[in-house]
């Protein structure tokens, strides 16, 4: 076997440990490579901040091009249908980076996988906008729209302060299945939303009241215009299971119809969360846990990377089982998952994933760690076997 097969068979062993939350014991017994070189590779593979890097600059590199470079660097043959091993461990977790290969050459800008055509598409910037007035304004990647205090870009809304007001007007963003998009109200705040989320807000926030938006359902990410910009008054996100009061801070709220919590995180600052029983006061890197059938409420410590990296382009998993994965994928992908054994749903997996991936390229990486046996997709029905 030569050298760069054996290295893709232990890049496979070494990331199906990672997956499965377990030391990767193949790296530290191999005789391959050395002690600096296996904390090079494990760093790399585990770090958030280079794999973040890493799935930010992957992003920008032909890779048909740079899978070809690679092959002039190692004698030895290719088969297509093999390709689908050689990036069991690029696509979940990043790139298996190998000191033979790699690190003088392409690492940072390079995942080998093989071009896939399917019938899913990646998710993309794309909104609807509902105005004052009920009309409803398509928003997508490329297509501008202005109008007096309103300019779109295509990925980004942006509101301007105009003539003071009485009285409030409101408009809507909705978010649909497969889209994306970033929200800059009128006193300064920056809002992501998730897929299938939906936001009211004030077209303008009247000096001197509290500045207030419903987060109808979804997800989103807050960066609040602090309170020492408008006079001291607070904003808050209102929602059916509670409200959140902050004086300028950042912090992301999930609120999907097909869950059964409601989870804020706080990244700095600090909130109140209020609900139904009481109400609870929130440090960084903390995360309340609203269970809104009995309105009980837990507070835990939480990475925040793997909670907020949606908006940079990233979905981070840390022992999620596939069911919870799924869930996630179906908004961005706009598909209907089914597993043929309820079972599959449960296993557990560590990941990390660039929202530009290919569905079927995630797919056969599942498949290639034997969680699935196979899968079939049938138009937006994704079947998992």
């Amino acid at each position: 076997m030569s050298i760069f097969n054996v290295i893709i068979a232990l890049s496979k062993r070494i990331a199906a440990s990672l997956l499965r939350d377990e030391q990767p014991k193949e790296l530290f017994s191999s005789e391959i490579f050395d002690d600096q070189d296996k904390q090079y590779i494990l760093d790399n593979l585990t770090k958030e901040e280079l794999i973040k890097k890493r799935l930010h600059l992957s992003s920008q590199i032909n890779r048909e091009e740079d899978w070809k470079r690679i092959k002039s660097r190692i004698n030895v043959p290719v088969r297509k249908q093999l390709v689908w091993q050689y990036s069991a461990a690029a696509v979940f977790i990043g790139l298996l980076t190998t000191t033979y290969i790699l690190k003088d050459t392409l690492f940072h800008n390079l995942q080998i996988v093989s071009p896939v055509v399917g019938t899913i598409k990646v998710g993309t910037d794309r909104a609807i906008l509902t105005l004052e007035d009920g009309e409803d304004i398509n928003l997508e990647k490329g297509v501008s729209y202005q109008s007096d205090n309103i300019n779109s870009n295509g990925e980004e809304i942006i509101y301007r302060t105009g003539k003071e007001k009485n009285v409030i007007s409101y408009n809507y963003l909705t978010i649909p299945r497969g889209g994306q998009f970033s929200l800059l109200l009128s006193d300064g705040t920056k809002v992501w939303l998730n897929s299938e989320t939906k936001l009211k807000y004030p077209v303008q926030f009247i000096e001197g009241n509290s500045r207030v938006v419903e987060l109808i359902y979804g997800e989103a990410y807050f960066d609040v215009s602090h309170s020492t910009e408008h006079n001291g008054t607070s904003f808050k996100v209102l929602n059916n299971s509670q409200e959140i009061e902050v004086l300028g801070t950042e912090f992301n709220v999930k609120a999907y119809r097909d869950e059964t919590h409601v989870y804020t995180t706080l990244v700095n600052g600090k909130v109140k969360v209020i609900y139904s029983n009481g109400q609870q006061v929130l440090n960084p890197d903390y995360q309340t846990s609203l269970n809104i059938h009995n309105h009980s409420m837990n507070v835990t410590k939480v990475n925040v990377y793997d909670e907020i990296s949606w908006k940079d382009g990233i979905f981070s998993f840390k022992n999620k089982s596939l069911d919870e994965i799924m869930k996630v994928l179906s908004r961005w992908y706009d598909i209907e998952v089914e597993f043929n054994n309820s079972e599959l749903g449960n296993l557990k997996f560590n990941g990390v994933l660039g929202k530009d991936q290919e569905i079927e390229q995630i797919l056969a990486t599942i498949q290639a760690f034997g969680a699935i046996k196979e899968y079939q997709i049938n138009k937006n029905v994704v079947l998992l076997k």
